[in-house]
């Protein structure tokens, strides 16, 4: 079969374009086949903790519509409100998987916490069960496709607030005390903690660097900047992903309107007050 050929390089003149995945850098169709003759399986993990329950129902139902379509996707719902998991009809060999956990009585330690979940869950259940692990917030929906052209041992996502930002501007933890400190000359992207992802041994190491991290900085009395971020922020850095996401793969429509050279928006967060659904 013959397949038009993707761009190399995003079309628009931008800092950020190269080897960062836009629409128009790769061939879905090409993808897919590869994937499937694989059998590969997704995991998908999103945290539903107290009030953040109401959007699971919209996540998984967008997500049923543009994640990994045509793909084996186990959804993995962590929650303290089993009664409260919305059924929603899933595709051919899709299935949700809910876990019982534990909340916290602030949302900050929450984000913290999920490093440790997501690090034991792994080993007692993923790494036997999948072959991907992408974690996901739940506030947000899926609006358009978002597949297997994500897939790599270890990959993450420009955070959007910072799309073009010169890098004094990123949010890094700058004090050396921390174990997430990331020292002012260095460091080249600002990577969001909403969503990433690897291979499931990748996500492993990930998860219980960063979880391990906080032990140590909980033991002397800090806490992060940006909590789980920070720590992601810094691991990253050490361990450069093999892929990364443009901001087409996760937005603000609501705070950052849609500009042109965004020309698709796949993941978007979902209008909401922070106040309300934290406390």
């Amino acid at each position: 079969m013959v397949y038009p050929q993707p761009k190399e390089r995003c079309p628009c003149p931008h800092p950020l374009a190269g080897p960062i995945i836009w629409e128009g850098t790769f061939n879905i169709d090409i993808l897919n086949e590869r994937f499937r003759l694989r059998n590969t399986t997704i995991g998908l993990t999103v945290f539903a903790i107290k009030k953040y329950v109401a959007f699971l129902e919209l996540f998984l139902k967008t997500a049923e519509k543009h994640f990994m379509v045509g793909h084996r996707v186990t959804y993995y719902v962590f929650t303290d409100r089993l009664g409260d998991v919305p059924r929603v009809p899933l595709g051919e060999g899709r299935q949700v998987v809910v876990l019982e956990v534990r909340n916290y009585s602030r949302w900050q330690d929450v984000s913290m916490h999920r490093m440790e979940m997501i690090s034991n869950f792994s080993r007692q259940r993923f790494l036997r069960k999948v072959d991907y692990l992408v974690c996901a917030d739940v506030d947000m929906s899926f609006r358009d496709h978002v597949g297997v052209e994500i897939l790599s041992p270890l990959f993450s996502t420009l955070h959007p607030g910072f799309y073009g930002a010169a890098r004094e501007a990123f949010t890094y933890e700058r004090r050396p005390q921390s174990q997430a400190h990331v020292p002012r000359d260095e460091g080249n992207f600002y990577y969001v903690g909403d969503f990433f992802r690897g291979s499931v041994a990748e996500v492993l190491r990930l998860m219980s660097a960063c979880h391990q991290a906080t032990v140590v900085d909980r033991a002397h009395g800090i806490e992060a900047v940006r909590h789980d971020e920070s720590h992601l922020n810094r691991y990253l850095l050490d361990h450069k992903p093999t892929k990364v996401l443009s901001p087409e793969y996760l937005w603000d429509e609501q705070l950052l309107g849609w500009p042109a050279v965004v020309k698709k928006l796949r993941y978007v967060t979902v209008p909401k007050s922070h106040r309300v659904i934290r406390d």
